[in-house]
């Protein structure tokens, strides 16, 4: 039995499920053929996603798989009430709604492990450590499991490594079409998008500061950099770092960063980014924002210690008045920006990454018997299918080898 709220926005919720299902033309195709194929027939599937439209374009497509589906969402305030309530009635179990607490968050996260799934689609990693952690019950279940990002990478190698890791994991997040087009277009986009809707203000002059320079780091700075703003980048790669600065870009320490940036957007999957020893160097009137997975890469709780008053100003934005005289304000509540405040990556962007995430649930149940437990890359296989059917629904072709150049790349000879 789900459990949402604002059921009265069910069917605002299937027009918006409808729209951005129009623009995901790689699921809508795998979703006809799993429909026709049935790969996914008898299995349970849980999944702990942002709930919102896109998401739920993928939820159905697992069910036209053959699959039960039941969903949480991955994040309290990324859920989006007339998609959840909307999805409640197109049979999917949903478990999920906007500004849940913690418990309510964890409640919902066990009510998807209580309906016995046999593949996982994670985001973050917390299912699959709750199961390994709390839920040890279910386990013997499980046949495998999809993770999304970056930040729940890092926690299942870390996993894998301790040697508690009990079933296989295909890293999503690593698919060249997730990584290189989700995180660097996708999060570019959606960040500037929530920081705009959050603030309405122009980013055109402003001195904007991203912290880490992976994908999406590198994603934000672009799509920032192309706003107007002049940016700084802050790595502790040194590798990354002098490829912000062959980019263009100014790269520096944080604390001499803090001090002259208009804006401050995290993107490392770390804590305390932006922790205590930071705050005195932070400009006045700066606004923060983190574009990671869990509110904890701006220290909060530290924050607070340093302020005399702390007020909302409105839903996504509140003012730290610091003890220094200065005044800093916070959006979404160090929560990810480009969802809590904004509407998540394009519908275009998210058709590959969600796409990925179908074809690695086929490849689990396909070869769950010579698959042990380990994080796993997506086969290249996928990821070209995946990027064929892209550039088909945009009506682009590409050259092939000839025969001659085929057997030449084979051969040592000139």
């Amino acid at each position: 039995m789900s459990k949402v709220k604002h059921t009265e926005l069910s069917e605002q919720g299937k027009e918006r499920i409808a729209w951005v299902s129009e623009h995901m033309p790689v699921l809508r195709g795998i979703g006809e053929w799993f429909e026709k194929k049935k790969p996914l027939k008898g299995l349970n599937v849980g999944m702990c996603l942002h709930v919102e439209p896109k998401t739920c374009v993928l939820a159905l497509t697992l069910k036209k798989a053959g699959a039960d589906v039941a969903i949480a969402g991955c994040n309290p305030l990324s859920t989006q009430d007339d998609a959840a309530s909307a999805l409640s009635k197109m049979g999917v179990e949903v478990f999920a709604w906007h500004g849940q607490n913690e418990q309510e968050y964890v409640e919902n996260i066990n009510k998807v492990i209580d309906s016995k799934p046999n593949i996982l689609i994670d985001d973050g990693a917390d299912v699959i450590a709750m199961l390994h952690e709390k839920r040890t019950d279910a386990l013997p279940e499980i046949i495998g499991a999809c993770e999304e990002t970056t930040t729940g990478i890092h926690r299942i190698m870390a996993m894998e490594k301790d040697g508690v890791l009990t079933f296989p994991v295909m890293a999503v997040n690593e698919a060249y079409t997730k990584h290189m087009f989700d995180n660097r277009y996708g999060t570019g986009q959606s960040v500037v998008d929530g920081i705009l809707k959050a603030t309405n203000l122009s980013l055109a002059g402003k001195t904007a500061t991203v912290a880490g320079y992976g994908w999406c780091g590198k994603g934000v700075a672009s799509r920032l950099s192309g706003m107007g703003c002049n940016i700084i980048v802050t790595e502790l790669d040194s590798i990354k770092a002098l490829e912000a600065k062959m980019d263009g870009y100014r790269v520096m320490k944080l604390e001499k960063a803090l001090e002259e940036s208009d804006i401050v957007v995290t993107v490392t999957g770390n804590k305390h980014v932006i922790g205590k020893a930071h705050i005195s160097h932070i400009k006045n009137g700066a606004i923060l924002a983190n574009a990671g997975h869990f509110d904890i890469e701006i220290d909060k709780q530290a924050l607070a210690k340093e302020s005399i008053r702390q007020r909302q100003v409105k839903e996504e934005v509140e003012i730290y008045e610091l003890k220094n005289g200065k005044k800093v304000y916070l959006l979404s509540q160090g929560r990810l920006v480009n969802l809590a405040a904004g509407q998540g990556h394009p519908a275009e962007i998210m058709d590959m990454s969600f796409a990925v995430q179908a074809m690695s649930a086929e490849y689990l149940s396909k070869e769950r018997d010579s698959l042990k437990p380990k994080v796993y890359p997506i086969p290249i296989e996928i990821d070209r299918a995946i990027a064929n059917l892209k550039l088909k629904s945009m009506g682009v072709e590409i050259d092939e080898l000839t025969n001659d150049q085929a057997q030449y790349l084979k051969s040592w000879r000139i």
